[in-house]
């Protein structure tokens, strides 16, 4: 959920096909140095990882170097999170906001000393969620197939994408995964069941295709099942790829896109991706 006026990337810019771990890989479980279907996360400008640990049902910060992290919300039973999906630091509060995809509402979380989340939006079936900068709160409701825009502390939202039911109409999104706002607030969100990731503007009625969409399957042409996405300066979008087990570069304005990490199918080694989810640079371009 970077802003893209925080992140420049350089239009040649090539990254290490070796990963390095920095938060878990040691295997599922809920000790403080395992993760358990991570999927959301969250890098804040000192390196530090927030992640949304899914099957634990809480966030965990990891910071830079460190071999365990700190539960920072949930994981004390389901009323307190269940099954979240996505967060964001809001810097302006001090706190996170998490989409708590399980009890179907969006919280906010004090940043320190939080015991327990405060519901900001409630029967939400929500997955990715993004703040712009002006404040507002942008998230994606899978169960009805669209984007909202909420201004903090109003329940009921805008609809900025989607909003037509489901479908694979250029008005229309089927389950929707990630979003995430350039700074023309245009919205571009991944378009889950229909492979492709699409861009709104501001106030248009539908949305232009910018990744994918020739149907679901491994060429550069197409996707299969994208989540996390990220536009940079220059309008080029990245995408996990995730049942291709890839990320993808998709040049603004083209009709395919290239591999830049996970070239080498499913799997644990370090150059290898097992149905990424959440996508984040760090402000040196880490991805």
């Amino acid at each position: 959920p970077l802003r893209a006026s925080s992140i420049d990337i350089h239009p040649n810019a090539k990254w290490a096909q070796n990963g390095i771990t920095v938060a878990g890989g040691n295997g599922d479980g809920s000790e403080t140095n395992q993760l358990n279907t991570p999927l959301g996360l969250y890098v804040e400008d000192d390196q530090t990882i927030y992640v949304a640990d899914w099957l634990n049902h809480r966030i965990v910060e990891w910071k830079s170097g460190a071999t365990n992290g700190k539960v920072v919300a949930g994981g004390n039973g389901a009323h307190q999170l269940n099954l979240p999906e996505h967060l964001i630091i809001d810097k302006g509060s001090d706190s996170l906001i998490i989409s708590d995809y399980g009890n179907r509402r969006v919280v906010r979380w004090p940043r320190r000393n939080g015991t327990r989340g405060e519901t900001i939006i409630s029967n939400i079936s929500c997955a990715g969620l993004t703040m712009d900068d002006n404040g507002y709160l942008y998230v994606v409701d899978e169960g009805k197939h669209e984007v909202r825009r909420y201004k903090i502390g109003d329940t009921k939202g805008t609809v900025v994408a989607g909003g037509n039911g489901q479908g694979n109409r250029l008005d229309q999104l089927s389950e929707p995964r990630y979003v995430f706002i350039d700074r023309d607030h245009s919205v571009y969100v991944s378009d889950n069941e229909n492979h492709r990731v699409m861009k709104w503007k501001e106030h248009a009625k539908q949305g232009i295709v910018v990744a994918g969409g020739q149907g679901q399957g491994n060429s550069l042409t197409q996707l299969h099942e994208p989540e996390g996405v990220i536009v940079d300066q220059l309008g080029t979008v990245y995408v996990a790829d995730s049942r291709n087990h890839r990320i993808m570069r998709w040049p603004k304005g083209s009709t395919q896109g290239n591999v830049i990490v996970g070239r080498n199918g499913y799997g644990a080694q370090s150059n290898q991706l097992a149905s990424p989810m959440g996508l984040s640079f760090d402000r040196h371009g880490n991805l």
